[in-house]
């Protein structure tokens, strides 16, 4: 179970929805049916061992949340598969009728999750201080498996511009994009420096765009342009404006690279957050998610 929030909506819910489906309990400390319901949805998560995620929002603290859901009366559950609402209900429902609700929902089986492995402390003790890329290097030569060193060497070798060589070093990873979120960021990323050169040229572009404010081929284009360029925030402001012109454009291709472009502007060693608590980000990254989230519910 999480609380979710501005900060972490994007991530925790918009997101995850693409892999499982995400409950969304809208509720308050004052409301007694959602005292009542919590406990029931907390169960049941934990019964359906995987098959949806619940998220909580506290509608006192997280009021433009819950404008963005239309919250007229509380609780109120919603489900969300794909980035959309898809189904739901309001009031304290018995188990029951939660369950029947669930089941025409979720998977009969969990989603695989992907196995990384970590290098061990020893491993690390014992490394020889090399600089960054030859220490990747080595690692993969140890261990071609090593899927975490795998993504910082492709991430290493796409800064210093060497497209062929970390497409050659990505593939190795590519069948598990679906699985995990840095290396669909990676891809997106190796795809717009291999596009880059067959692109026209940022000014044309530009020009484009200028004589036709939704032409969103040319948005996306100089968006991959900037990627290419590792000119982070000026992909992001071209993706929202598609986004804010056309939604679900292009099979919703605007909004994957923009959530892709935020996890590479992420450090991939970031801490954890503690359970519950929003993810730690520097304020350029919370600015843009939170401009996604308002966009995608508005």
């Amino acid at each position: 179970m999480i609380d979710a929030t501005v900060a972490n909506f994007e991530t925790e819910v918009v997101e995850a929805s693409h892999t499982v489906p995400v409950l969304v309990d809208l509720w308050a400390p004052w409301c007694g049916p959602c005292r009542a319901l919590g406990p029931i949805l907390e169960k049941l998560e934990v019964a359906y061992e995987g098959r949806f995620k619940l998220v909580k929002i506290n509608t006192e603290e997280e009021q433009e949340l819950a404008a963005a859901f239309g919250v007229r009366s509380i609780p109120m559950v919603m489900l969300l598969k794909d980035g959309q609402p898809v189904d739901g209900f309001v009031g304290a429902l018995p188990e029951g009728q939660i369950r029947e609700f669930l089941d025409k929902h979720v998977p009969d089986t969990a989603p695989e999750q992907a196995d990384e492995a970590e290098p061990s402390d020893a491993e690390a003790a014992s490394a020889p201080a090399l600089p960054p890329l030859e220490k990747l290097q080595q690692d993969l030569a140890t261990n071609p498996a090593n899927d975490n060193a795998r993504k910082a060497y492709v991430e290493l070798l796409l800064k210093d511009g060497r497209t062929a060589d970390a497409k050659l070093a990505f593939e190795p990873i590519a069948g598990k994009a679906l699985a995990d979120a840095r290396i669909q960021a990676l891809a997106d990323w190796l795809c717009a420096a291999q596009a880059a050169p067959g692109l026209p040229p940022v000014a044309a572009l530009q020009s484009s765009i200028a004589a036709n404010k939704r032409d969103f081929d040319a948005r996306y284009a100089l968006a991959q342009q900037h990627m290419a360029a590792q000119q982070w925030t000026a992909a992001l402001d071209e993706l929202l404006d598609i986004l804010m012109r056309d939604k679900s454009w292009s099979e919703d291709r605007a909004r994957k690279t923009f959530v892709n472009i935020l996890e590479l502007m992420t450090p991939a060693d970031a801490p954890k957050p503690a359970p519950g608590q929003p993810p730690v980000a520097d304020p350029t990254v919370e600015s843009y998610r939170r401009r996604l989230s308002m966009t995608v519910l508005s």
